[in-house]
C-alpha cells in the first residue's frame, strides 16, 4: 500500500505503522518471494493496517492487492503472537515523515495456496507492487532480504516455522545449532544487480507505467 496521503496513514505513540507481513506456503512448502516494481528489492507480500481494519481484514486486502489472490485461494495456517518492529532508514523515509513516521509493527500471518500458481496475479490492481516473482526455499529469504528488515523477517520465519505442514521432510526446514537451512544449489545468495536476470524459476510481469517511483512500506 503506497502512501498516498501522509496525513491519513496511522502510527502508534513511538512512531510505528501498524502492518501485516505474509508467508505465502505452496504445496512444498517453499515462500512466495516477491520483486518489488522497477527497484532490484525483494521481500514477502506486507502492507499497513488501515483505520478499522483487523490485522486478518488487512491481510487479505493485501494479499488481494499485492499478488491478485482472495480469500478462497488461502487457507491460514498461523500468525505471530505480538507485534515484531523494525525501523526504516531515513533515506527511505519521504522528508514530510521524517520526525514522525519511525517504522513499522508487524502481524505475520502464515499462509497455506490451495489454489494454483496461475491464481497469481502481480496487476490486479492499477498500482503493483511487485514485478516478479518466485518460490523460495524458507529459509533463502533470510540471505536476500534489505539489510533493515532482515531480523524481523528471522524471528517470524522462526515462531512460524514450527506450523509448517508436514507434507515432506519438516526437518529440513528447521534450524540446528543456530544455523538455517539453506539450498547450496538454489544460486540464490545474492540477487543479480539486472533486473532480466532473475532467479531460476522467477516469473517476470514487466509493468506498463512509468510514473511510479520506488518505495518502502
Amino acid at each position: 500500500m503506497k502512501f498516498k496521503n501522509w496525513g491519513l496513514i496511522m502510527l502508534d505513540r513511538d512512531g510505528f505503522r501498524p502492518n501485516v507481513g505474509i508467508v505465502l506456503l505452496n504445496q512444498k512448502n517453499q515462500v512466495f518471494w516477491g520483486k518489488r516494481i522497477r527497484t532490484h528489492s525483494w521481500q514477502f507480500p506486507q502492507g499497513g493496517i488501515d483505520r478499522g481494519e483487523t490485522p486478518e481484514q488487512a491481510m487479505f486486502r493485501e494479499l488481494h492487492e499485492e499478488v491478485g489472490l482472495h480469500p478462497e485461494h488461502v487457507s491460514i495456517v498461523a500468525r505471530t503472537r505480538d507485534w515484531l518492529r523494525y525501523e526504516v532508514p531515513d533515506r527511505y523515509v519521504r522528508r514530510d515523515a521524517r520526525g514522525h513516521y519511525k517504522g513499522q509493527k508487524q502481524i505475520w500471518f502464515l499462509l497455506q495456496l490451495v489454489g494454483h500458481d496461475w491464481d497469481l496475479n502481480l496487476r490486479a490492481t492499477d498500482h503493483p507492487e511487485f514485478d516478479a516473482w518466485r518460490w523460495n526455499d524458507y529459509w533463502v529469504p533470510l540471505d536476500a532480504v534489505v539489510e533493515f528488515k532482515r531480523g524481523v523477517y528471522e524471528m517470524a520465519l522462526t515462531e512460524l516455522a514450527r506450523y509448517l505442514p508436514r507434507n515432506e521432510s519438516r526437518n529440513r526446514f528447521l534450524r540446528h545449532g543456530g544455523g538455517r537451512h539453506r539450498d547450496p544449489d538454489s544460486g540464490f545468495d545474492r540477487l543479480q544487480p539486472n533486473i532480466m536476470e532473475l532467479p531460476p524459476g522467477a516469473s517476470f510481469e514487466p509493468d506498463p507505467g512509468t510514473n511510479l517511483p520506488p518505495h518502502h512500506e
